[in-house]
Parts: structure tokens; sequence; C-alpha cells
């Protein structure tokens, strides 16, 4: 989430991601579940998981991270578009998703999941439509 952070201290060219928003409703459902999020992976551990290691689940969650950085990259260059969006609106949405569930942490996979679905309709409802 450093992009985040960055985007609020420094403004990127052309950036429309900072404009009000039309689905207020949803961003509040959203919010919520970003700190249930935050909550179920930070402090629920499921004993039965096993170590973190290299297996497909960690790749496809540091995949799509660097897939989230290299959106950012793009979205910063000045091109935004339909595949932009997505990309920092699914990509990091994906990486926490798999991670959970690499993690076995079911109590993460329901706030994960609803933020996911609330996120997309944000992104495509304020961006993309």
């Amino acid at each position: 989430m450093i992009p985040n952070f960055i985007w609020f201290v420094i403004p990127a060219p052309n950036d429309i991601l900072r404009a009000n928003s039309i689905t207020e409703t949803i961003d509040t459902v959203a919010s919520v579940c970003q700190v249930l999020i935050v909550v179920a992976l930070c402090i629920f551990r499921n004993r039965e998981a096993s170590k973190l290691c290299a297996i497909p689940l960690v790749f496809i969650s540091a995949g799509c991270c660097l897939l989230y950085f290299i959106s950012w990259i793009v979205y910063y260059v000045g091109i935004v578009n339909a595949l932009v969006i997505l990309g920092l609106t699914i990509l990091p949405c994906l990486a926490f998703l798999f991670f959970a569930i690499d993690r076995k942490n079911r109590m993460a996979i329901v706030p994960i999941s609803i933020f996911t679905i609330c996120h997309l309709i944000y992104g495509v409802v304020n961006f993309i439509v």
C-alpha cells in the first residue's frame, strides 16, 4: 500500500482519482472492510498454516503486488485508461486474497471479498463508465 501513501502526498499528473466519488455508501462499506482486513491479517493467525515459503499462491500474491506497482508507475506517467484503473482496483485485492488463502486465514477472506466487490464497483462506476 506504499503507493497509496505516496499518492496522498504527491499528486499524479492528470489525477482523476482525486475526483469526488458517486458511490459514497459503497465506499464506506469498503473502508470498514479495509479495517477488518488489516485486523484479520495482523491479529488472527491459523496455527495449521505452514511457514511462509515459495509456493504458487505466494508467487501469485507477489506478482499481483508487482503489477499493482507497475499500474501506479503507468498512472504517474500520465496514462489513465480502463486497464490502469482496473490494475489499481483489482490487483491489491487479489494480492491480499491469495495471501489470506495461503495463510488459511478464513477470517480475512470475507472482508477481502466484500472489499474487492466494493472497490471494483467504485473503480468502474467512478472512472470507467
